[in-house]
């Protein structure tokens, strides 16, 4: 085998009986090459173990990589916040190899909002797209638009199975469920019953939410578990309907125990445990956002399923960042810890910004 140190482009082509220009495009993975010369160039560079250094020729090029991010809008404290700022922590590393963002974000109850966001994305003027497909039927025709291009796409926080993504970063949500319910059967008498809540605002329940809400079913349906499930809507940002649909329906079943939420609004519930001083009450919530921390700490929450949003959004520019530039196959998943937070030990999680 030759000595791959002392091996030019101009070496490869006089080997392969081509030109430096074919070369240079099976290299650079760009312009059209015939089967006969990529299988000559191919068996060329396999034969001489010829690895370019992408790293320097990437800090070298004046190429600028564009990448899209579509991901819901959000205020201080909230959720996205941190899988935003991962996002941009992530950017930081890899500004020097000329990466942009056009970042782009949708009202996460309102499936309307994300369609328009995608139909404003402009294609022709993005490398890659890192999506959360809260929406799953909008999400998927949107990545069949994305496969027509060939433009490479990760799902971010919740997956979509069947779809042809690049990679998703996030945890199981499915998995999730299943750990609500257990930390709650473990908290009530059997026979005690559970109110589920999920929060409405416009359009369909968020792909997240609804494998949640199937994990946490299946799994009391395969335990001991003898109490009733009692389903209910809330509403985000009007608390005055939410106290009118807590009021009756704690009323009218006075076994209610329990309750969990499928996403970050836990305390769209614990505010109003709060508000009513109802202790007897055992809540499970996802994700440790301000207003969560709050009710965790004065005892309104008994614990939330915590899953690394900053590390989410970091992976995820990592991922799409690692295939433009460094041609790296990236993982299929990317899968984030799920890690159960009390008030015990939520303080480290916080502090250590996981």
């Amino acid at each position: 085998m030759e000595e791959p140190k002392n091996i030019r482009i101009v070496d490869i082509a006089r080997m392969a009986g081509v030109s430096i220009g074919t070369v240079d495009r099976v290299l650079h993975n760009r312009g059209r090459v015939s089967d006969e010369n990529l299988q000559k160039v191919n068996a060329v560079l396999a034969k001489v173990n010829y690895h370019p250094n992408i790293i320097a020729r990437s800090l070298a090029s004046k190429r600028i990589y564009h990448l899209g991010v579509i991901i819901p809008k959000f205020t201080h404290g909230e959720y996205w916040e941190y899988i935003s700022r991962g996002i941009d922590l992530a950017l930081s590393d890899f500004q020097q190899y000329h990466v942009e963002v056009d970042k782009r974000y949708f009202d996460q109850f309102n499936e309307e909002s994300f369609r328009q966001t995608i139909q404003d994305i402009q294609l022709d003027q993005i490398d890659a797209v890192l999506i959360a497909p809260l929406f799953a039927k909008q999400t998927s025709d949107f990545a069949k638009m994305l496969d027509e291009q060939n433009i490479p796409y990760v799902y971010i926080d919740s997956d979509l199975e069947n779809e042809k993504r690049m990679s998703f970063v996030g945890t199981n949500s499915y998995a999730g469920g299943r750990i609500a319910a257990r930390l709650l059967s473990k908290n009530i008498r059997i026979d005690d019953s559970i109110l589920m809540a999920q929060i409405k605002h416009y359009g369909v329940e968020s792909t997240q939410a609804i494998k949640r809400q199937k994990g946490f079913v299946e799994y009391l349906k395969g335990s001991r578990y003898q109490g009733e499930l009692h389903a209910t809507d809330l509403f985000l940002d009007d608390a005055a309907t939410n106290e009118k649909i807590l009021d009756s329906i704690l009323y009218r079943y006075p076994q209610i125990k329990a309750a969990v939420i499928f996403n970050s609004k836990a305390y769209v519930i614990g505010e109003y445990l709060k508000k009513r001083n109802r202790t007897d009450i055992c809540l499970i919530g996802y994700d440790l956002i301000e207003r969560n921390e709050l009710l965790l700490q004065d005892g309104y929450i008994e614990a939330v399923i915590a899953q690394h949003p900053r590390q989410q959004g970091y992976e995820g520019i990592r991922v799409l960042c690692d295939k433009l530039i460094f041609s790296k196959q990236p993982e299929e998943k990317v899968e984030m810890p799920l890690d159960i937070l009390i008030q015990e030990n939520y303080q480290y999680y916080k502090h250590n910004k996981l």
